[in-house]
């Protein structure tokens, strides 16, 4: 069995009822060098995916640079899409909403979203390394764990959650990122 490593983005520079991409900002950058080099010294290189989106692209680039590679774009790793008509400034308050309950009560996009990225994940073999985002992280440890809640755990920026595959190909949690009292941006 092979390890999946999935890690959640650095800190943004903006929230994301100001921005649609945010970059990082410079702590995200030093998240970011921080996390290769952890991965570096604990695991051999590996294939890297990463969200289209720009903070996991440039969370991903520090590893990439250190094993000379190219990360692998996979959009069914992004962060949970906002509704359609929710206005900008709207959607964190749409998003603390939406993490105070569970997938059942969300839109069939929302649960498509989820499907997806399970879905994916199960196909995976690793070992790989996933840069995504915080909500996409909780739909996968809800899903081994058999929990409806779309908030499971308050992953920290830059934090690496470990899954692995099962014997019947399910996946299976090996180890919960680190937490903390985390923004949503």
């Amino acid at each position: 069995m092979s390890n999946l490593y999935f890690v959640r983005h650095g800190r943004a520079e903006a929230s994301w009822d100001v921005a649609v991409d945010p970059s990082l900002d410079e702590v995200g950058r030093s998240q970011a060098d921080a996390v290769a080099n952890q991965l570096s010294l604990t695991i051999e290189p590996c294939a890297i995916y990463t969200s289209p989106l720009a903070r996991c692209r440039e969370t991903s680039s520090f590893l990439a640079q250190s094993w000379r590679c190219e990360p692998i774009i996979e959009p069914r790793i992004a962060e949970i899409p906002s509704p359609q008509g929710v206005a900008m400034a709207d959607r964190v308050e749409w998003l603390r909403a939406a993490m105070g309950g569970n997938w059942g009560d969300l839109a069939p996009e929302h649960r498509a979203y989820r499907d997806e990225l399970v879905r994916f994940a199960c196909a995976t073999k690793g070992p790989a390394v996933l840069f995504t985002h915080f909500v996409a992280i909780n739909a996968l440890i809800g899903h081994v764990l058999g929990i409806d809640d779309v908030l499971t755990k308050t992953l920290d920026n830059c934090s690496v959650t470990v899954f692995t595959h099962s014997s019947d190909g399910s996946l299976r949690l090996v180890e919960y990122g680190n937490e903390a009292d985390t923004l949503v941006r």
